[in-house]
């Protein structure tokens, strides 16, 4: 019997602006203690907001993406540095127009991808067996996963416009 819900969850690209400013703003919070041991009483207030704001920085570095299949619907949610969630977006598979590997044959029908609007749920690259795939959705939308062979078989036998070239 085939099951109705499907969890897959896939590393995110790194956020390297995010990254880099968490290490900016540590070197601004150790400059600023520094200053304050040398009398400058400002630094400790500017060390206290670079610390905080490297804490923040530090929130968005490590993102994974969540595919939530249930009734009929693909919920996506971004998980940040695993412990914070927040929900990114719900498609209906009704109005899926193609969902299928990135360098297949059935998106040339599709005329010019590169002037839809992209929206990116993949990880970086292709690692751990993981396959780009890309869905068509309804107003001419472009949507990048990232699934292995397993998820792909079974959005495969839930959506009928799923293609795979295995």
């Amino acid at each position: 019997m085939d099951k109705g819900y499907y969890e897959f969850l896939v590393p995110g690209k790194p956020n390297t602006a995010a990254k880099a400013g968490k290490i900016v703003l540590i070197i601004v919070c150790i400059l600023c203690i520094v200053a304050v041991l040398f009398g400058f009483s400002i630094g400790l207030i500017l060390a206290i907001l670079a610390g905080a704001g490297a804490y923040f920085c530090s929130m968005y570095t490590d993102v994974e993406y969540e595919y939530l299949y249930i009734e009929r619907e693909i919920s996506i949610d971004k998980v940040f540095n695993k412990e914070r969630r927040k929900h990114a977006e719900t498609l209906s598979v009704d109005k899926v127009q193609v969902f299928a590997p990135e360098k297949s044959s059935k998106l040339d029908n599709f005329g010019n991808m590169q002037n839809m609007k992209t929206t990116d749920y993949s990880c970086p690259e292709t690692e751990n067996g993981l396959k780009k795939y890309v869905m068509v959705y309804e107003g001419g939308r472009k949507i990048l996963f990232s699934l292995d062979e397993e998820m792909a078989k079974a959005f495969k036998n839930k959506i009928p416009r799923v293609f795979s070239d295995y």
